[in-house]
């Protein structure tokens, strides 16, 4: 009873990780997004760092795009649905935005 306990949490705690694991690369390309002066160049160039790390969470398209002083800010916020058993689901609700 314990094993198939300590077996059911392995696998939530390891789905969690894996979106964990992808809001970080979510992260990274945003970094590198809003190096662009211009918004369809900011949008290209995470939909490129999206390929290369293989993000299909979000899109360029989906990206918040705003100006504060001199410094461009790109913003996300999406989720991400786990399904767990039956009609049970975790539902983990990412955001975050450039440095």
């Amino acid at each position: 009873f314990v094993g198939i306990i300590l077996a059911f949490l392995g696998v939530v705690v390891a789905q969690v990780v894996l979106t964990y694991i992808d809001f970080m690369a979510v992260q990274k390309a945003t970094d590198k997004a809003a190096a662009g002066t211009t918004v369809a160049e900011i949008r290209s160039t995470f939909d490129r760092a999206a390929q290369i790390d293989d993000i299909r969470t979000i899109a360029g398209k989906d990206l918040e795009i705003t100006k504060q002083g001199d410094r461009v800010v790109v913003a996300f916020d999406y989720s991400r649905e786990i399904h767990q058993f039956g009609p049970a689901y975790r539902v983990m609700k990412y955001q975050g935005r450039s440095k």
